[in-house]
């Protein structure tokens, strides 16, 4: 026996030509889509340059190695999206965002940077998720076809860990003395 519910909801098919169904009880067009997964496009991009930048400006290797981690999941959290997008008969978006320049929460990183303010690196980049995890959520909170759902829910979860991460690295150097935060000790690691 055919499920009414399923009978009755709309059918995508998504970047490898798998059948998926919509969420929702309406359809979306596809350029909908495409304009929703380019907004995320844009703030990975933005978070991988400032996770790499990041990276390249602290003193603590596990911080450092943490950061370039960061950097590559936002590369491949780029790569999955773009071929969703493609998979939607999308161009997808090949650069950051417009706001790039202020980096959409990532604003003061360069100036934490030069001053080789570990404690204000990580404090940008948490800042940086926090914008993260609002564009995924508003993206969440739209309509979108269940494969794009998934991969973008699996994203956002990855997100919100990340940022938990960097922000118990941060609250570390709030409860060390300068001298052990300098030296890698942050009690976040």
């Amino acid at each position: 026996m055919i499920n009414d519910y399923e009978a009755t909801e709309p059918m995508t098919v998504d970047a490898s030509g798998t059948p998926g169904k919509m969420t929702g009880s309406s359809t979306v067009s596809n350029e909908d889509v495409v304009s929703r997964l380019n907004r995320l496009i844009e703030i990975c991009r933005d978070g991988q340059n400032g996770f790499r930048e990041a990276a390249e400006s602290v003193d603590s290797s596990d911080i450092k190695t943490f950061f370039a981690q960061c950097s590559q999941e936002r590369a491949t959290f780029l790569g999955e999206l773009q071929a969703l997008v493609r998979g939607l008969g999308g161009e997808p978006e090949d650069s950051g965002s417009t706001l790039g320049a202020i980096h959409r929460g990532w604003i003061d990183l360069k100036a934490a940077i030069e001053g080789r303010d570990e404690k204000g690196v990580l404090t940008e980049c948490e800042r940086g998720e926090d914008a993260a995890k609002k564009a995924y959520k508003e993206v969440l909170d739209e309509e979108l076809p269940r494969n794009v759902r998934d991969t973008v829910q699996a994203q956002a979860d990855s997100v919100i860990e990340c940022h938990d991460r960097v922000k118990a690295l941060r609250d570390g150097y709030n409860n060390s003395s300068s001298s052990t935060a300098t030296s890698g000790g942050t009690g976040g690691f």
